[in-house]
C-alpha cells in the first residue's frame, strides 16, 4: 500500500533531503505517517499528540548535541 488509508494527504520528503534516501511524512486521519523512501511500502503511523511532541521537540533544538 503506496497510501496510508483514508483522509491521507501526499507523501512529502523534507527540504533538506538532496538524495533519493529520505524521510517522508503524510496527514492522515489517525494522525502522520512517516516512512522511508527506499521502501515506501512500509511506514508508521504516529498520533497526532505524538508527532506534535516531536515537532515541538525539534523546534526546541532538544535533539541537538555537540
Amino acid at each position: 500500500m503506496s497510501q496510508p488509508g483514508p483522509g491521507t494527504g501526499t507523501w512529502r520528503k523534507s527540504t533538506r533531503c538532496e538524495s533519493q534516501k529520505c524521510v517522508e511524512v503524510a496527514e492522515v486521519t489517525a494522525g502522520m505517517a512517516v516512512r522511508n523512501s527506499t521502501d515506501p511500502d512500509r511506514y508508521v503511523v504516529f498520533p497526532a499528540t505524538a508527532w506534535q511532541a516531536f515537532v515541538d521537540t525539534v523546534r526546541a533544538r532538544e535533539f541537538d548535541h555537540g
